[in-house]
């Protein structure tokens, strides 16, 4: 059974990973809706919620149904993330998640997100601070190391724990690999399996289908896994793991009536959440794993990526349904 303070997340939890211009509220509520035990917003600059940035502001938005739900930040200094972390508290979230993993060259070049590993003693007086600012629970999610050089994640856990915090993701590749190559799942099982920490450890990177999570799950031990690739446009991932998991028997595929319903859900939330502009235009990556697979799709893709009126995409996306409603997903 795996609890972060008190919260309980049941015996095996999903997490959906915190994603910049992914994870936000109309797709946390579709992968809530088909079965995500613990979600996480965007990552949220400390920087930019102190200093009242809107953007910033927005990102704390979270809604009764979302529940656990985990808002996460990052920055690189003691009292920015210790006012952010006041501020957060504010909002009322479940738990406040610290951001050590971020490998994007404009975060981690200012020593923020991953750009932390290079500086573990830091990294531990940044979080202590953090959970000495809050009555939040407090949780990490960072990566192996900073190059292979010093994947160091075993000792900085039990660090991190030493801290306060409650619970560790761990995303299986270093800073220098970015998101290329396999995620080396081999030093997550190290961390879950050093006898000092008693913490839960979620394990990150590649699961994308419900038979590597059993895998994943019996070979490394962990106490859950973390989805962040694998979901967008594709929120039945976890309904689909879950499953198999319970019954080892792969669930069919959504099938064209549910993918556009789902992706006109998420169309229309996103419209109201962000406004005209940013609802279409942030949509448009889900499009290609929303109708991955579909022969012929190349000009109806092309318009949904390029069409600026909202009525124009509803009128696309029906004329999706009615045209491939006989084609079936595998």
């Amino acid at each position: 059974m795996a609890k972060i303070a008190n919260i309980d997340l049941g015996d095996f939890p999903l997490l959906l990973a915190p994603m910049e211009d992914v994870s936000d509220p109309p797709f946390r509520a579709l992968c809530k809706k088909h079965g995500a035990d613990l979600m996480y917003t965007e990552f949220i600059s400390s920087e930019g919620l102190i200093r009242d940035a809107a953007k910033s502001l927005q990102k704390l938005d979270i809604y009764e149904y979302e529940r656990p739900i985990g808002i996460q930040i990052f920055g690189s200094e003691l009292e920015p993330m210790m006012e952010s972390a006041r501020i957060v508290e504010q909002t009322n979230p479940d738990i406040l998640d610290i951001n050590f993993g971020c490998p994007v060259k404009k975060v981690a070049c200012k020593g923020a997100g991953a750009g932390i590993l290079q500086d573990i003693p830091k990294m531990v007086r940044l979080t202590e601070a953090v959970v000495k600012s809050t009555n939040l629970p407090v949780t990490v999610k960072t990566r192996l190391g900073w190059n292979d050089e010093t994947k160091f994640i075993v000792d900085v856990a039990e660090k991190l724990q030493d801290v306060g915090i409650q619970a560790i993701s761990i995303h299986g590749r270093t800073r220098k690999q970015m998101y290329k190559g396999e995620a080396d799942w081999s030093l997550i099982a190290e961390t879950k399996n050093n006898p000092r920490l008693h913490i839960p450890v979620f394990g990150n990177g590649d699961i994308d289908t419900p038979q590597k999570a059993l895998e994943y799950k019996n070979r490394y031990g962990v106490d859950g896994v973390m989805i962040g690739r694998a979901s967008i446009g594709y929120p039945w991932i976890f309904r689909e793991i879950k499953h198999f998991l319970k019954t080892g028997e792969n669930l069919p595929p959504p099938q064209m009536e549910e993918r556009v319903d789902a992706a006109l859900e998420h169309f229309e939330m996103g419209l109201e959440w962000k406004g005209r502009k940013l609802g279409v235009v942030e949509m448009r990556r889900h499009y290609g794993n929303y109708f991955r697979g579909i022969r012929d799709f190349k000009e109806h893709r092309i318009r949904l990526v390029t069409e600026d009126d909202p009525n124009a995409v509803r009128d696309l996306l029906h004329q999706v349904k009615e045209k491939y409603g006989s084609f079936e997903f595998a």
